[in-house]
């Protein structure tokens, strides 16, 4: 049969729904004790003293761990997990002790009595692209070349400035912090005798846990389990184990035998567990009357930490989006006394494509071209940066599909169409987002004894539906029907299985599902004995001849408050191309998704950073702000009919991330398309645009 395009319900969602689905905090442990974490009063500097015997006398308190108590690690390079081991203070809000106790309520209240004194040394909180420490790293997330360049974009940008057209714009996204539904969480528990530690963790990647924290903690990977069957979201932020894990490992192994429970209290979420940096972008493009780009130089700035490097990878996307015969792109960094930055939903294309593609809309109005029209003047034929062959670019597609649908032809000049009072405006923007396989997931299928076909991987579903695509790539396979097979995910004690990270988790996991299944069906035929099992791991490879990427086109219909400066956005369409899509249902979810985290990253997220201090104001879901079921209106996905064999065995692409690339330029563009102003630096506020719009008001 075909399972595989089936719309089927979440396998996951009765038990999720009905509150019997276990997270992190609710796996059941004998007796736990809890840690409530001592965290550092100032950005930068060193402990002095820390005053303990409050805190020890205090009811229920078990143990309270510091610097001169803590375990020792045995691999203390990364700056990020190298918790509890010396005085140095590098930010905010750094773990700098530990308190257990029998309750919760005991823990917080014991960590209050901790009393530190500091040797306070002067610090810089403050991204800024003059700098004085700006560097040029080694390298930029995900391994890519700082630079790059090919032709002469200086020679091509001075004959534009004679006979052409040039845009030249700074681009700027704030500091954003992840916040899923689930906040970090760990239980860890030492087995004193068999010298285990068990962690029940909030992860997008049990193995990559216990791969990570084997070494830091003087153990090898077999003595570490990780279990997340079920994980409440985590846009990137919980694709690594963060000081959080290492703290709490500690802790099991001062207490050998009770479960320490350590959730990350939702304030916590925005200093150690990760978050977008903030980014600047100077784009600058030349083309000829026509919109033909004939240069293209994007520079990007972002902040790192002196905890441990981290550069997201911004200028990426334009060293292939749009036809250039002359492009430079370039990262720098500057480290600050901040804590370290790490994924989030698409690092790298999010803030790097928002700049890219809004200063697209510029030279569309600069050259008197609809910005689709230009868009598809300058898709190329064949990648620009390595020369290869598309596996498949559909981006035109979706764009005159998106046109169509949408009704793009109602477009009107920049400030010109008002209904009652509010200004109204379309915008667009591309998507791009690299296919991604990671090595080394292997899958294991046995033929249960209530006839069931067992299929178990170490993958996670948190929150995107792992538990039902899975489910629908091995009944393809094995040519079953979906409720024949019972899945096992999210446990070490399976086979490996590679992070929910970068759109790649279908494609790592179903690849490997998919090569047990033929090993499965090559050994034992159509009618397996009770009993029957293999075990193989994914050989698959994306096509390295050709230059695999999923695409999609954004539109957006936004609206301004002529009066108060308001914008909303009632419609919303993407149309992508992902390749073969197994799960309609989910994918859908997944895309619509992402589209509101770019109207969330166009008109509300942002950490407020206060540099007096060091710390983030906004550490709550009241101050940090992302729309509500009443901000998100008229929205729809769809996406075109097509199996991509060069990018996995199913055919199918990435769809995670796509969603998000893109959509908040779309609406930045809307909004200019609307009032006739250009705001560049995210969110959009109603100050960028109360000071402009009485000179419209009569329209």
């Amino acid at each position: 049969m075909n399972a595989i395009g089936s719309s089927l319900p979440r396998i996951d969602g009765p038990a999720k729904v009905t509150g019997t689905a276990p997270y992190a905090y609710e796996h059941s442990v004998a007796a736990p004790v809890f840690l409530h974490a001592v965290t550092s009063t100032i950005a930068r500097g060193s402990i002095v003293d820390i005053d303990t015997t409050a805190a020890e006398m205090s009811d229920g308190v078990l143990a309270v761990l510091t610097p001169w108590n803590a375990p020792r690690l045995t691999d203390t390079t990364d700056g990020e997990y190298c918790v509890l081991q010396d005085l140095t203070v590098g930010f905010r809000g750094q773990p700098i002790g530990a308190v257990i106790a029998e309750t919760p309520e005991q823990a917080r209240h014991a960590q209050s009595l901790v009393r530190v004194q500091y040797d306070v040394h002067t610090h810089d909180t403050t991204f800024r692209t003059d700098a004085a420490g700006m560097y040029l790293p080694d390298s930029a997330n995900g391994g890519y070349d700082t630079t790059t360049e090919a032709g002469d974009p200086d020679g091509a940008f001075a004959e534009a400035r004679t006979d052409g057209v040039t845009v030249d714009g700074w681009y700027t996204t704030p500091e954003e912090h992840n916040n899923p539904m689930e906040p970090h969480t760990t239980i860890a528990l030492w087995d004193e005798a068999e010298q285990s530690l068990t962690l029940y963790d909030s992860t997008q990647g049990p193995h990559g846990v216990a791969d990570t924290l084997a070494p830091v903690l003087g153990l090898s990977p077999e003595q570490i389990r990780v279990i997340a069957p079920h994980v409440g979201g985590g846009f990137g932020s919980k694709g690594a184990p963060h000081a959080h894990n290492v703290i709490a490992a500690m802790a099991a192994m001062t207490l050998p035998g009770r479960a320490v429970k350590f959730p990350v209290t939702r304030q916590q979420m925005f200093v150690f567990v990760g978050y977008r940096p903030p980014t600047a972008s100077h784009i600058r493009i030349a083309a000829n009357h026509d919109g033909g780009i004939t240069a293209l130089v994007h520079d990007a700035y972002s902040q790192s930490s002196h905890t441990k490097e981290f550069v997201e990878q911004t200028a990426v996307p334009s060293r292939s989006m749009y036809s250039a015969p002359h492009r430079r792109t370039s990262h720098r960094a500057v480290a600050l006394d901040v804590p370290v930055p790490y994924w989030m939903r698409a690092p790298g294309e999010a803030p790097g494509m928002y700049a890219g593609e809004v200063a697209m809309d510029e030279l569309a109005e600069a050259c008197g071209i609809d910005p689709i029209e230009l868009r598809v003047r300058n898709d190329p034929s064949v990648d620009p940066e390595s020369g290869k062959p598309w596996a498949s670019r559909r981006l035109v597609e979706c764009l005159r599909e998106g046109a169509r649908r949408f009704g793009w032809g109602a477009r009107r000049p920049a400030g010109s169409r008002r209904e009652g009072d509010a200004l109204v405006g379309f915008g667009v923007a591309s998507a791009a987002y690299p296919h991604m396989i990671n090595a080394g997931s292997k899958a294991s299928i046995r033929l249960r004894e209530d006839g069931r076909l067992g299929v178990q991987i170490d993958a996670v579903d948190i929150g995107t539906g792992t538990w039902t695509t899975l489910t629908l790539i091995a009944a393809d396979a094995l040519g079953c029907l979906p409720e024949q097979i019972a899945l096992e995910i999210g446990d070490t004690a399976l086979p490996y299985g590679t992070v929910a990270g970068g759109s790649s988790g279908t494609s790592s996991w179903g690849s490997a599902i998919l090569a047990a299944a033929h090993k499965f069906r090559a050994e034992f035929g159509d009618d397996p004995l009770q009993g029957a099992e293999v075990t193989a791991e994914s050989d698959t490879e994306p096509d390295d001849n050709y230059r695999i990427h999923s695409y999609g086109a954004h539109l957006i219909e936004a609206r301004v408050d002529v009066h108060t400066g308001e914008i909303t956005v009632p419609r919303m369409l993407g149309v992508f191309s992902i390749g073969r899509v197994v799960n309609p249902r989910t994918v859908r979810s997944q895309l619509l998704g992402g589209m509101t985290f770019g109207i969330s990253m166009a008109l509300h997220e942002e950490s407020v950073r206060d540099g007096r201090f060091g710390h983030v104001v906004t550490q709550d879901l009241a101050t940090y702000h992302f729309p509500t079921n009443a901000d998100i209106r008229d929205m729809d996905a769809i996406w075109l009919d097509d199996i991509d064999q060069r990018a996995t065995p199913m055919g199918s692409r990435g769809a995670g991330e796509i969603g998000n690339v893109g959509s908040a330029a779309a609406v930045v563009n809307a909004v200019c398309n609307a009032t006739g102003i250009r705001v560049r630096e995210l969110p959009i506020r109603a100050d960028d645009l109360l000071p402009h719009l009485p000179d419209i008001r009569e329209i």
